[in-house]
């Protein structure tokens, strides 16, 4: 027997959190019949759930890392046609959704899924999954700047703040920075040089938690192995 919410959410409809919006919404039938409580019990083999009236099975769980290129957006349709990052993926996975996300100017690892659980844990900011990023800046950038990243700063109401930063290499005309977030506000690192005046000219994600890009070429993927996806989710 499942949680209704964890249900939806191993069947890949939307992440727990998200799943019981859409149970105290009225949104869910189990049998027949619209449920609201959340904890609620279901057998997989044996009860029918539907959400808006269609029906909900459990699906082989997918994880996917992909090499997102520029251009490309992190959602799972666009009303204005542009490139979403399905469209690299087997049309046979189109259940599948980003992991977080990366401006459409951002390039490098994402991860694909229709796993709801794994979605919960690396997004959430209690979970503390790091992230790594190179980010190629117009300028020199100076130690000292790079310091106040790990201090925090404050920028439109937010606090921003990287767990490491260090200089690759700079010189008068573009400096090549590798920073470490845990939590990953939006746009944060482009926000972090904002607030200094300077300008990111490319900025590419190059590690989640142990998992590397490494050699995964642009609008390349490869599925997530057993042990690899362990190593992201120590507490499943």
């Amino acid at each position: 027997m499942l949680r209704l919410q964890k249900f939806l959410a191993e069947a890949g409809v939307a992440s727990r959190r998200a799943a019981e919006l859409l149970i105290r919404a009225g949104s869910v039938e189990v049998n027949g019949k619209v449920v609201r409580e959340l904890g609620t019990k279901v057998d997989p083999a044996v009860d029918r759930v539907a959400v808006e009236g269609q029906r909900v099975q459990l699906k082989r769980k997918l994880h996917v890392a992909l090499h997102k290129p520029r251009g490309y957006l992190c959602t799972r349709s666009d009303e204005l046609g542009r490139s979403i990052v399905g469209e690299l993926l087997p049309k046979e996975w189109g259940n599948l959704y980003p992991v977080g996300r990366l401006d459409r100017e951002s390039e490098g690892l994402i991860f694909m899924t229709n796993d709801g659980e794994f979605a919960l844990q690396l997004t959430h900011p209690r979970y503390g999954i790091r992230k790594k990023y190179l980010a190629t800046v117009t300028g020199r950038v100076e130690p000292r700047q790079l310091k106040s990243f790990t201090v925090g700063v404050r920028h439109m109401g937010d606090m921003l703040k990287a767990e490491k930063a260090r200089i690759i290499d700079s010189n008068n005309t573009r400096s090549h920075v590798e920073l470490e977030l845990a939590e990953g506000k939006n746009r944060e690192v482009r926000r972090l040089f904002e607030s200094l005046g300077m300008v990111v000219e490319r900025l590419q994600r190059i590690q989640i938690g142990p998992i590397k890009l490494a050699e995964l070429k642009p609008g390349k993927w490869r599925t997530l192995t057993e042990p690899e996806i362990k190593s992201l989710l120590p507490k499943l």
